[in-house]
């Protein structure tokens, strides 16, 4: 049985490691990015690049998607040259974050236009997952689709839940973030205490390994922050504030959020900083004497 096309919107931090394992498990990929040249690593590789994501969809069977937030998915799909506007593919599968009301809104639109099913599936683990085809998938919407949509996303994931209906895998990845984002905030405020108190930051992680204080943000960010080192970003604090900017958005009138409120002003303050588009560990710089040795 032959494979179907897939198409591939977004070829950033996340999206790129993602199509070259699509490629990998013997899927025929076409790609498209808003800056093109950001393309040119999975066409060297073998993707075939669309001009518009009109003609992406023109070509594949089911398409993907994994963009920075809300506003540029619906660009890509409701859009001039949007998916929309395209008879032939049978599933859209977002791996992009955002409200989970949006995502209904934007499935029942789509299924309206062109017949397209939706699957909200956004991600966790960072790139270091997402090159490594570990990602974590929470997904939401019909049985049918998400039964779909399943395999496809085998080659990139170590997991794939089936929370419920449209939306239902958006809300999951609400309460990643609250987790995630505690622990990020919390990571570098251990750092910072131990560096003010002479302890050597770098081995944390070997010391706390295992224990009730292991985590794998924790694990992965500990490092950078003790030594310093920003390059190749895991995820930007930009990324990260506009999730749990959503969260407190959906909480509102619902549920106290203390904690997330203080790591998103952790954030906050990071971004104005200048550090909004740079390694979510630069969060440690917005304490006070979170500096690298």
């Amino acid at each position: 049985m032959n494979k179907p096309r897939i198409g591939y919107l977004g070829t950033g931090l996340m999206g790129l490691p993602m199509v070259m394992n699509l490629m990998k498990a013997g899927y025929a990929v076409t790609v498209w990015n808003r800056s093109p040249d950001k393309c040119a690593p999975a066409v060297a590789a073998g993707a075939t690049q669309a001009a518009t994501p009109a003609d992406l969809a023109r070509a594949s069977d089911v398409v993907m998607c994994c963009l920075t937030n809300a506003t540029a998915v619906e660009a890509v799909v409701f859009g001039p040259d949007g998916i929309a506007g395209v008879t032939g593919p049978a599933l859209f599968i977002d791996f992009s974050s955002m409200d989970p009301a949006l995502t209904r809104d934007f499935g029942d639109r789509l299924r309206a236009a062109n017949g397209m099913g939706w699957v909200d599936a956004p991600v966790s683990g960072g790139t270091p997952a997402a090159i490594a085809g570990t990602l974590t998938i929470m997904a939401g919407g019909t049985d049918d689709d998400f039964a779909r949509a399943a395999p496809l996303m085998g080659p990139l994931s170590q997991r794939v839940t089936h929370m419920g209906p449209a939306g239902a895998g958006q809300m999951t990845k609400l309460v990643n973030q609250i987790l995630s984002g505690g622990m990020m905030a919390l990571t570098a405020e251990a750092v910072n205490f131990a560096r003010a108190a002479g302890v050597d930051a770098s081995r944390l992680t070997e010391a706390l390994a295992g224990g009730f204080a292991d985590s794998k943000p924790f694990q992965l960010l500990a490092p950078r922050m003790a030594a310093g080192n920003f390059e190749n970003p895991l995820g930007t604090v930009a990324m990260m504030l506009k999730d749990l900017d959503t969260v407190a958005a959906v909480a509102e009138g619902r549920a106290a959020l203390p904690m997330t409120d203080r790591a998103r002003a952790l954030m906050r303050k990071a971004g104005e900083m200048g550090h909004a588009e740079h390694d979510i560990s630069t969060i440690v710089l917005a304490l006070k004497g979170g500096g690298p040795d």
